[in-house]
């Protein structure tokens, strides 16, 4: 059984048994909001290069990402029950590795982000999924009660080959300056992650980032923010597109 206890402000869902000493397989798993009288939940799965020693550090690792997104929601909506997981429940590959351009990593990550989706309470879930984290997403989604779907900075979505195709609302949405577009979105075996879900083929509600690089889509004041804050509260018809 996992146990619960508060730390640094944060509800800590789980850490592995392996968590001290700080190593690239360490797990960590902190909610920002009160679970329990939740009326909507926003789970956000980061990319490569995420461990526990990293997680708070800016809004572009889970734990800072959380806590912006709630203080935007709660901006957007004063009073909303919105509580906000940051999900690092998987081993996320070193940037700079041969795994980093596999889907071995995301085959367990999605098995553990089922298991953490149907353990919550039962309100609408949103997935918000940072680059890597998109194709752990990505494989773990069809079939889960999943509200909305929202990838951003993904370099490809597995072996979805359109959003109808992954079940829940899709969104996608990619900043002006994210060199993740230069990706080759081909799928060879387990190298390569696939359909771009920019392509409008791929049929995905592409929303409004700004001008921003891949590590920014959670800062304040940015487009991508607001619009990511209006999915996880349920806000669709709010979002611009782009």
């Amino acid at each position: 059984m996992v146990r619960k206890f508060l730390a640094g402000g944060a509800l800590l869902l789980g850490v592995a048994a392996f968590a001290m000493p700080v190593s690239p397989g360490e797990r960590l798993v902190k909610v920002y909001g009160d679970l329990a009288t939740a009326d909507r939940i926003a789970v956000i799965v980061p990319g490569s290069d995420t461990t526990a020693a990293t997680f708070e550090s800016g809004t572009h690792r889970p734990g800072g990402a959380a806590r912006a997104l709630l203080a935007e929601a709660r901006r957007i909506e004063p009073g909303t029950r919105l509580a906000v997981v940051a999900w690092l429940g998987y081993d996320s590959p070193p940037m700079w590795s041969l795994s980093a351009l596999t889907d071995v990593a995301a085959e367990g990550g999605a098995r553990a982000l089922r298991a953490q989706v149907l353990s919550m309470p039962k309100v609408p879930v949103s997935l918000l999924c940072h680059s890597y984290g998109s194709v752990v997403c990505a494989r773990a989604v069809p079939g889960l009660p999943v509200a909305d779907l929202a990838v951003f900075g993904s370099p490809g979505m597995g072996g979805a080959r359109t959003a109808s195709a992954v079940g829940p609302r899709v969104w996608a949405g990619r900043g002006a300056s994210d060199l993740i577009a230069n990706v080759p979105h081909l799928k060879i075996g387990p190298v390569g992650f696939g359909r771009d879900p920019m392509d409008h083929a791929f049929g995905a509600r592409i929303f409004a980032t700004g001008p921003g690089g891949h590590s920014d889509y959670f800062d304040s004041g940015t487009a991508s923010l607001r619009n990511l804050a209006l999915i996880a509260l349920g806000r669709g018809g709010e979002v611009a597109r782009a």
